[in-house]
């Protein structure tokens, strides 16, 4: 008769994998847990584990499954079923923020602006994440783009990028679009039906503030004209107040379902907002960048609303701009995050919020792979006129010309050098006759002028 096994056992060695969330090979595993358990007992285990799904195995590491769907959960009497909460792979100390904030509201100290947190920080000295964490992000978040110029990598995947970061970044603050709905309306301008206006809208705020930020790549930055820029875009035609849009706040706000009450002085709020942004633009290291802004523009609550979307686009700009994986939030359970800045808020703990973090870049990683993959090695003509070719292009769609040579030859940019005139003009012919609606963004054209132009032009 097979020997009954505690759970508490098996617990034990899901917690330890727990711990490690890009996962942990088998002799690193044993070393932790110690003499006690003989690695033929230890292999067993883990065996079972990964046959009962809560595990993962892959390349020799073994990973916390992420808990999603139903479980059926047998009831005296009758049996029912209950669903599983979706979540991410938690540290212990996120674990510990999650019970606390998990508490009733009348169970939590009411608590404010705590400015000693942002004083603690001290720019490439202090640390929210480990240098072996960040040594791991980098080796995940590399392309092949490392050395090319700021934003190639973003630009290459610019179509997905922008369907998957304004779904699922949408997704967290409630929107019901799905990815589907978003699809169409990103590629071809149709909106959902039976969906809310301000959704439409939350959603194309998200692909406008995007494209802003790879298609101006070499001007935005962590500074107070980029997040200001940001704040525009994704909050045009949401607030109440339309001034709001681009500014900092001059009242006071609340937090839904959070006890923590943010600074109220406008004068107050606005040094703090430079200070934080002063703080992050010192920050060396993008991940390091990337996860301060995520921590403190929430936390200080800048603007009336929008502020953790402003953060999380926010987040992207190191990563854009030195050409690694971007940060899509795609599949982040909406519940873990908003826990996590429940966490910053009230504790001014950062752990669950690294978690979610750490536990969303991989995910984004992994979407994007097989992306990375199939790019194909650039064409370092078409980089050297990148500029001249949007250019140009543009100037035709928006001229109303018929694609052709004398249209090309009209709308050369005088950039363009005389010997390289004739495969500019080749190049220009190869880009329209592989140009249409859904891949027009590529030179800041909007699918529904694209559209016109077509008609416009077939109908001559």
């Amino acid at each position: 008769m097979p020997k009954h096994v505690p759970a508490h056992e098996f617990d034990q060695i899901a917690n330890q994998i727990g711990r490690h969330p890009f996962g942990v090979g088998l002799d690193e595993l044993a070393q932790a847990l110690g003499e006690k358990l003989p690695r033929r007992t230890l292999q067993r285990r883990l065996a079972r584990l990964v046959k009962d799904g809560r595990l993962t195995y892959a390349g020799k590491k073994y990973r916390l499954a992420l808990l999603t769907g139903q479980i059926l959960v047998a009831m005296e009497p009758p049996a029912g079923q209950a669903t599983g909460e979706v979540y991410v792979p938690l540290s212990p100390e996120g674990e510990a923020i999650k019970a606390y904030v998990r508490q009733a509201l009348q169970q939590r100290r009411p608590v404010s602006y705590e400015v000693k947190f942002l004083e603690a920080y001290q720019p490439n000295e202090t640390f929210y994440l480990p240098a072996a964490l960040r040594e791991q992000l980098h080796a995940l978040g590399r392309s092949s783009a490392a050395q090319a110029t700021a934003g190639t990598f973003a630009r290459d995947i610019m179509n997905r990028l922008l369907i998957d970061l304004s779904w699922a970044s949408s997704r967290l603050e409630g929107n019901t679009y799905t990815r589907l709905d978003t699809e169409r309306l990103i590629e071809l301008g149709e909106a959902a039906e039976g969906k809310d206006a301000l959704e439409t809208q939350m959603i194309l705020n998200h692909k406008e503030a995007i494209e802003y930020l790879v298609r101006e790549v070499d001007r935005v930055g962590v500074n107070g004209e980029t997040v200001i820029a940001l704040h525009a875009l994704l909050s045009d035609g949401l607030l109440q107040d339309p001034q709001a849009g681009g500014r900092v706040r001059n009242r006071a706000v609340e937090i839904g379902g959070s006890v923590y009450l943010p600074v109220a002085m406008p004068q107050r709020l606005e040094e703090l907002f430079g200070i934080v942004l002063a703080m992050a633009a010192e920050v060396t290291d993008p991940f390091e960048q990337a996860f301060f802004l995520m921590v403190h523009l929430p936390y200080l609550q800048p603007f009336e609303d929008v502020n953790k979307r402003v953060s999380r686009l926010a987040a992207n700009i190191p990563l854009i701009r030195c050409n690694l994986c971007p940060l899509s939030f795609i599949d982040v359970p909406q519940q873990a995050y908003i826990d996590a800045m429940i966490g910053v808020y009230e504790l001014n703990r950062i752990e669950l919020l690294r978690d979610v973090f750490v536990w969303a870049y991989e995910r984004s990683c992994q979407q994007y792979v097989a992306v990375r993959q199939q790019l194909i090695p650039p064409d370092v003509f078409r980089l050297r006129y990148r500029a001249e070719l949007t250019e140009a292009v543009r100037a035709i769609v928006r001229g109303g010309q018929a694609a052709g040579a004398a249209a090309f030859r009209a709308a050369m940019p005088a950039k363009v050098a005389t010997e390289d005139r004739d495969k500019f003009i080749a190049l220009l012919d190869g880009e329209f006759k592989n140009l249409h609606q859904g891949n027009a963004i590529r030179f800041g054209l909007r699918p529904l002028e694209f559209a016109t132009w077509r008609r416009n032009i077939n109908g001559r």
